[in-house]
Formats: structure tokens, sequence, C-alpha cells
């Protein structure tokens, strides 16, 4: 096999000048894009799952445009200015195995735009569909009417379900400044000031006093043979997030054992554990974890309530 030539900066940019000269539509632009994405074989995980689906999001999102946008804009002819950016963001996203999201500054979780960046995980949660229906299924009647989103991120879970439940309170607790920075201008972004507080705390050490309705939870819950083995696009995330000890249980064990004291006596616990749920039910057998399915995939999350935590407290200790 021929040794491979080394492509110059120079190159490049003369290559895609070019082809900015001879992709012109949106159209032509999703094919390429699409191509792309396909040669380089890209990890899909943060909110696409194809390179179609990649070159989708990344074209739109170049152009501020909706996901529903009129189809009649495929054919529309791009700006020299609009068909640059989408280059440099297909090259980079090829080059850097940074996340989409993070290129673009934005991911929508249960249908709403978030800012992200380096400092927050990339919001995909399942827990997206309840938050969509307002956890019906354990408030069928009267709404929670406060709700903690520990190891908040972005906001994303909280801020989104204080939207979807407009009478709510809504505390955001994370142990990371830098998180907390992100999700207080995603506080401000959809004016929820009022109903919706960040606040500074590892786990629930600085919520004394405080009990809620709901406590919903997407903590890092990575096991340590999962951290290591990760596609590169995830190296880009905040590992403090992600890693959470050999099991991926360590912040979990925590949680359990101490959100009794901050629920009411009629509340519930919803967590996220991802792929780490079978080192949960091997760690505790005899505690009724109640999995939850989602329409539109997703696995590992459970709910509690205060009479089972209560039940089995004795397993948590």
């Amino acid at each position: 096999m021929a040794n491979s030539v080394p492509v110059s900066r120079s190159t490049l940019i003369l290559d895609d000048e070019a082809l900015c000269r001879d992709l012109t539509t949106l159209r032509d632009f999703l094919r390429w894009a699409a191509s792309e994405f396909h040669q380089a074989g890209l990890f899909h995980g943060h909110g696409t799952d194809s390179p179609w689906d990649e070159a989708v999001a990344l074209t739109l999102g170049a152009l501020h445009l909706p996901w529903n946008v009129d189809p009649a804009v495929l054919d529309a002819r791009l700006l020299p200015m609009e068909r640059a950016r989408i280059v440099a963001l297909v090259r980079e996203r090829i080059t850097t195995r940074r996340p989409l999201p993070y290129l673009l500054g934005e991911a929508f979780f249960a249908g709403f735009p978030f800012d992200v960046d380096e400092r927050v995980l990339i919001p995909r949660s399942p827990i997206a569909e309840l938050v969509e229906t307002g956890f019906a299924a354990w408030f069928p009647e009267e709404p929670p009417a406060r709700v903690l989103d520990l190891c908040t991120g972005s906001g994303c879970i909280g801020i989104a379900t204080a939207l979807h439940l407009p009478g709510g309170e809504v505390d955001l607790a994370d142990i990371s400044a830098d998180a907390l920075a992100v999700a207080k201008q995603n506080i401000q972004r959809h004016d929820v000031g009022l109903r919706v507080r960040a606040v500074l705390s590892d786990l629930f050490a600085g919520l004394a006093g405080q009990r809620y309705d709901l406590i919903v939870s997407n903590p890092p819950y990575v096991d340590a043979r999962d951290l290591t083995t990760m596609p590169a696009e995830y190296r880009h995330e905040p590992e403090l997030a992600l890693g959470a000890g050999s099991d991926g249980l360590d912040i979990v064990r925590r949680i359990l054992r101490e959100a009794r004291d901050h629920l009411t006596d009629d509340g519930v616990l919803i967590v996220e554990v991802g792929n780490s749920d079978r080192h949960l039910e091997a760690a505790f057998p005899e505690v009724p974890f109640l999995w939850l399915d989602f329409e539109r995939g997703g696995q590992g999350v459970f709910a509690l309530t205060a009479m089972e935590l209560d039940a089995h407290a004795a397993s948590f200790a």
C-alpha cells in the first residue's frame, strides 16, 4: 500500500474554497456532510444516531433553522458565508471529534433549547419523556409542588420540568460551580428565575432542611471499565459528570442513603444509572427498583417512593 501524503493546511483551505463554489444549495451540503461523516466513522451519541441525522442537525443548526423547516428550503442557494460556516463545522466535527452540540453551543431537551459547552454534559437523558408528561404516573392529580434536580449540570431536567409544570418550584443542585454557571444562563434564557434557583451543593450537603415532592437525578454513573473505553466524543465532556468508581455507583449509593431526608412522605426519587443498572441490582437485590420503559429508547432509570426508601433504609446504610 502506498504511503499517504499529508495534506497541508493551505491545500485544505483551497479545497474548501472550491467546495464552497461547487456546492450551492442546502440539499448539496446535507448530502456532502452526511458522506463526510460516514467516511470519517464518527460516533453518534449526543442527540443524533446516524451520519444523515448528524448532517441535518449541523446544517440546520449552522443556519439557525428549526427542525420542522419547510422542505422547500432544501433547494435554496446558500450565501458564501453560510457555505463557509457549514464546511468549517463539518471539518471541526471530524478532526476534533467534539460533539456537535458543543460546536453549536446548544442542545435540545424535552422540546426546549439549552446553552451547553464543555463545562456540562450534553443533555440526552430519557428522563425527558417523564418531564414531558409532568411525571403524571406518580402525580396523577396534583403535580409536584417542589422538585429537586440533583447533579443538574446544564439545568435541563429541572428547567424543562419547571416549563412543563408552570406552578412548580425547582432547585438545581450541583457540586460544580462551572456547571451551575451554565445552569444560570439557562435559567435566564427561559426566564424562570422566580421559580428556579441554582444551588452549589455536594449532593444534599447544601440543602439542609429542604424537602421535595420529587427528586430527579442524572448523576455520574459510568463504571471504570466503560470510562476507559468510551468513544473520543465523550472525552470532551467533564469527567466529573461521568465517572463514579469501579462499578459506577459511588454517587448513587450516597443518593439512596440520603434522599429520604429530603423527600416528603409521599415523595418519589427518580434516578438514571444507565448500563450500571446491572451493578445496582447486584448490590441491592432486595430493593424493588421500578425500572422505567421509554418509547424513544433509553434504559437504566429507576423510581423509588419515600415509603420504599423507608422500608429498605438498612440496605442503604
